[in-house]
């Protein structure tokens, strides 16, 4: 049986964590008033997750893409399919292995997801700043240890 107490912690972890993932949306749609556009294209969160997801690895097949994002491969190729009709992914063939297709992000996506990711990076150093550095420092261990917990359970 599992105490009142870690039920509250779960509840606890699973709201900061949503509010962290809110808190990192604003930033990103921020820097469009609300929106996320990029090419003059609305974006979805969706579609901003498979942007910054291909810029992390620079590039990826769908199978892979599908796996990081947590969807089925059918769904990963739809949404690749209408981002790439908007211009902001490419299909190309792996230079490693030409049977492979891969997904890389056109010009103006790359760099809208660089402005994305300079702007949360400077929303973190500021937020680590408000914390200090003693709790960041425990921050960074606990999500250390929370990443060696999810690597096990993949």
């Amino acid at each position: 049986m599992v105490s009142n107490k870690t039920v509250e912690q779960a509840r606890f972890i699973a709201s900061a964590g949503r509010k962290l993932k809110d808190h990192i949306f604003s930033i990103q749609s921020g820097l469009h008033h609300g929106r996320v556009s990029c090419r003059g294209e609305e974006l979805s969160m969706a579609q901003v997750q498979v942007l910054m997801t291909i810029q992390s690895c620079g590039e990826s097949t769908i199978s892979n893409l599908a796996e990081r994002l947590n969807v089925s491969p059918p769904s990963a190729s739809a949404m690749v399919d209408r981002l790439e009709d908007k211009g902001l992914l490419h299909r190309e063939r792996s230079m490693e292995d030409r049977r492979k297709v891969v997904v890389r992000l056109s010009k103006e996506a790359a760099a809208q997801a660089e402005r994305m990711e300079g702007a949360v990076l400077a929303a973190f150093l500021d937020l680590v700043g408000k914390v200090g550095p003693e709790t960041a420092e425990k921050w960074c261990e606990v999500l250390e240890r929370v990443e060696q917990v999810l690597a096990k359970t993949k």
